[in-house]
């Protein structure tokens, strides 16, 4: 086996060669593939074992628990689209039965914070290719061994030539090959990620994952986006944001953030005030990002939050994101001010407006209200607090299959133009889930969201 953890069997600029895979590359696609294959085993196991006569719901629970053991296994081990995947799926933990996600919650909040690094030559490669040969004369100092590590890329602590301590953020060779790869084999697996949680459609997750590809994979656009949102959270009490030093389109240099862990350890272990503190540190930022930047921060997953040492949250990349010239839509806020005040015929009329009930689909006042009505909830009062209890009784009430659950939910359209906002909105009350924090919810909304405190 080589010592780089080459993703796709590719060129040293990344591009496919066009050969059969080999080595890694042939290893990782092999893990996926077994997937299926395993879940059609235990799915036999579990026909067998009912026609013996063990009961349904303790044969489910069987092969629920054998699919998360192999799926979350395979997802730990993998970088890609992969692990990608996983961290996108860590954030909605909180939405997953208790019964058999608990054995499981650690590796997947693993999955928000890092993933296997590539050794030193590999490294020394990628920076020759990025920098030139020379890419040592613009560093005093750099440290072989990463920092943090992730799905498409990693972070590497350097010394820049001026003195100025900086973050290298390096992307795996044959990145572009392996994020398509993986998304297109875990697009065909929708069912089997739908054996943890029926109801969880995962589909929509991952074809947002495969359309942004190009746009996470280019680190000059990343670098656009960071820059913009250092220039308007400079000297915030709350929120940091590293600058940008240098980039290309595979490296990216910015100043150093001080922090030794992040929100998934305040998740993991944190006191009942960080999570408190941290998640409403959180919350505000998302919010504040398209009205100060024009931009909302689109991937969520705590591992791009630091807990800074003097106390404030450190925000890092910025691959993902929704460019909001004019910020969150108004009608957005809008309509739910009127589901909070139970108006629900407004909020009907709207939502047909926006594009998320068709003009031919039959849904009345009474309908959306049972549906969204408990949605809205953290908005109705002064502090709401999240708990994985709460989510998980909003996705088993959203999933049931009658008139008002799915039933409901299949009429529903999500309009292209709030695919990312939607992401977030829920990608950001599942984490606030899983802190177990208390916020003031309200007030956020009605400082940031534009249309709710009218």
């Amino acid at each position: 086996m080589p010592d780089t953890p080459d993703l796709s069997g590719s060129t040293e600029r990344g591009e496919p060669k066009g050969r059969p895979l080999t080595g890694s590359a042939f290893l990782r696609t092999a893990r996926l593939a077994s997937l299926p294959v395993g879940f059609a085993g235990r799915t036999t196991l579990g026909l067998g074992k009912r026609m013996v006569g063990a009961p349904a719901n303790l044969v489910l629970s069987e092969v629920q628990r054998r699919t998360a053991d192999q799926i979350f296994s395979v997802l730990g081990q993998l970088k890609g689209g992969a692990m990608k995947f996983g961290q996108a799926m860590s954030i909605f933990e909180a939405a997953l039965p208790e019964e058999f996600i608990g054995p499981y919650r650690e590796t997947l909040v693993k999955l928000q914070d890092s993933a296997p690094p590539m050794p030193p030559g590999t490294v020394h490669r990628v920076l020759a290719q990025e920098f030139g040969p020379n890419w040592r004369q613009q560093f005093t100092s750099f440290e072989d061994a990463p920092a943090a590590s992730a799905s498409i890329g990693q972070v590497h602590r350097a010394v820049w030539a001026d003195g100025q301590d900086v973050a290298v953020k390096l992307q795996y060779p044959g990145a572009a090959k392996a994020l398509t790869s993986d998304l297109k084999q875990i697009a065909r697996l929708a069912r089997l990620f739908g054996t943890l949680a029926p109801g969880l459609d995962v589909k929509p997750l991952v074809q947002e994952l495969q359309d942004r590809v190009a746009e996470e994979l280019d680190y000059s656009l990343e670098a656009g986006a960071q820059s913009v949102f250092a220039a308007e959270f400079e000297g915030d009490p709350e929120i940091v944001v590293p600058h940008v030093v240098a980039h290309t389109e595979r490296a990216l240099v910015s100043t150093w953030l001080e922090s030794d862990h992040s929100l998934a350890q305040v998740i993991t272990a944190g006191t009942q005030e960080e999570r408190d503190r941290y998640g409403e540190a959180y919350v505000r930022f998302l919010f504040a990002g398209p009205t100060r930047a024009g931009m909302l921060h689109a991937d969520p997953h705590p591992g791009n939050f630091r807990i800074m040492p003097d106390g404030r949250l450190g925000v890092v990349d910025f691959g993902a994101v929704a460019r909001l010239p004019e910020g969150l839509p108004e009608s957005m806020g809008r309509l739910l001010r009127c589901a909070v005040d139970e108006r629900f015929d407004l909020v009907v009329e709207g939502l047909r407006e926006e594009g998320f009930i068709k003009r031919t689909t039959d849904l009345d006042a009474e309908t959306i209200a049972r549906y969204i009505g408990p949605f809205v909830e953290p908005a109705r009062v002064d502090r709401f607090a999240f708990s994985r209890e709460w989510m998980r009784a909003q996705t088993l009430r959203v999933s049931a299959p009658n008139a008002e659950g799915m039933g409901t939910a299949m009429k529903i359209n999500l309009p292209p133009q709030y695919l990312l906002i939607h992401r977030v909105w829920v990608g950001g009350i599942g984490v606030l889930s899983q802190l177990g924090a208390t916020a003031p919810f309200r007030a956020i909304l009605e400082e940031s969201l534009p249309g709710f405190s009218d």
